[in-house]
């Protein structure tokens, strides 16, 4: 397929549309929460047909408690690309009996629809269409089962093979309108514990030290360190703790919940946490957590790799824009290595983790083209 034949990749894509749907169907209706092995397992197996349809060879990598993830390779070229998505969901096991997997006013419904079983159909099918015309490149999928919790047992294979790969295209679903995502928030999750000293809160009320009234005054220094206007923000959206009213409280939790946009930001909250003490000394704080995504950053590197797809799309039709977003991807962790990342190139939808989430079928094709395109773009490129 050469450059001169982009417009009517379009046309080839339309053509399958049929295809994606029953596809993302299909998988929407195998439920595969994370964290449930067996489930995400049977998931995968249908995944795994479906990479061998490609003519991809397929491992399966198994992970305690995670179920396997799946690495897959398409053709032998020098140069790699890492497709990278997820299969685990946020929703459990019986969510399809109140929300099940049907069409509706163009609409594709069914949860793990939008985030984001139809970006890893829109890869495989993008793939597919460019397979015999690459001549430079060799695809390596890698569709993990750990997303939606932190990536805790696939971040060391997703950062191995980013280092191998000349891009990272990322097919989590596209902000609104299709548009693709060069910069994403880091997420941080910080638990505080507070060790105070009970007493009666009635009887020796200054014997005591409360790990409450401790808290309160953390979670207010907490919230002075964000910068909203640099993209950091600090919310504490879980406390708890003391045992009863008539007793000054031993103990109290928080969980913080920490976004930025920069790792120069990162840097200074991690800091900041780390420098925070108690106002009453017989308290004692203990903080655990930290960051589980740096900030996806709009680099040079990024910024390279989305004019190729922005080039590619005018090719053929397609006004294809970049925006950022609050939330973390695995291309966070692609992108903070220096390896040029391209987030969004998954379904236009909505309702990602909630009960409406769908994707829109009409522009399933284009989305499929717009990967195809930038997959023969890479593979035209010098390195």
């Amino acid at each position: 397929m050469t450059p001169q034949r982009l417009p009517s990749l379009r046309q080839d894509c339309e053509a399958r549309r049929d295809w994606l749907v029953d596809t993302i169907g299909a998988l929407a209706r195998i439920e595969s929460p994370s964290g449930d092995a067996a489930c995400l397992d049977r998931c995968g197996d249908a995944i795994t047909r479906l990479l061998q349809e490609t003519g991809a060879e397929v491992e399966r990598l198994p992970r305690e408690g995670a179920g396997a993830h799946l690495r897959a390779t398409l053709g032998t070229g020098p140069r790699q690309v890492l497709l990278l998505g997820h299969f685990d969901t946020v929703w459990p096991v019986g969510t399809l009996a109140q929300m099940p997997v049907a069409i509706s006013d163009g609409r594709l419904h069914g949860p793990g629809t939008f985030d984001m079983k139809a970006g890893l159909a829109i890869a495989m099918l993008a793939a597919t269409l460019v397979r015999s015309s690459l001549r430079d490149l060799r695809l390596r999928f890698l569709f993990t089962t750990d997303e939606e919790v932190g990536s805790h047992t696939s971040r060391d294979l997703i950062e191995a093979e980013a280092r191998a790969s000349v891009a990272v295209l990322v097919f989590e679903p596209a902000l609104p309108g299709g548009v693709l995502k060069t910069a994403r928030k880091g997420v941080g999750v910080w638990h505080l514990d507070v060790h105070g000293v009970s007493s009666h809160a009635g009887i020796a009320p200054e014997a005591g030290a409360s790990a409450i009234t401790e808290l309160a005054r953390q979670v207010l220094a907490l919230h002075a360190l964000q910068a909203p206007q640099l993209g950091t923000t600090i919310n504490a959206g879980l406390i708890d703790g003391g045992s009863r009213s008539n007793v000054v409280a031993e103990h109290a939790h928080a969980e913080v919940d920490v976004r930025v946009s920069a790792m120069a930001e990162q840097a200074r909250i991690e800091q900041a946490f780390a420098a925070l003490a108690p106002h009453d000394p017989r308290v004692r704080l203990a903080w655990r957590g930290g960051f589980e995504r740096p900030p996806l950053e709009r680099g040079p590197h990024v910024q390279r790799l989305f004019t190729m797809a922005r080039e590619a799309g005018a090719a053929m039709g397609l006004d294809v824009r970049e925006g950022a977003t609050g939330g973390a991807s695995d291309g966070n962790l692609t992108a903070a290595l220096g390896v040029p990342t391209l987030d969004g190139l998954g379904a236009l939808g909505d309702g990602a983790h909630a009960r409406h989430e769908h994707v829109d079928i009409a522009s399933l094709p284009d989305r499929v083209a717009l990967a195809a395109a930038l997959l023969l773009a890479l593979d035209a490129t010098a390195p």
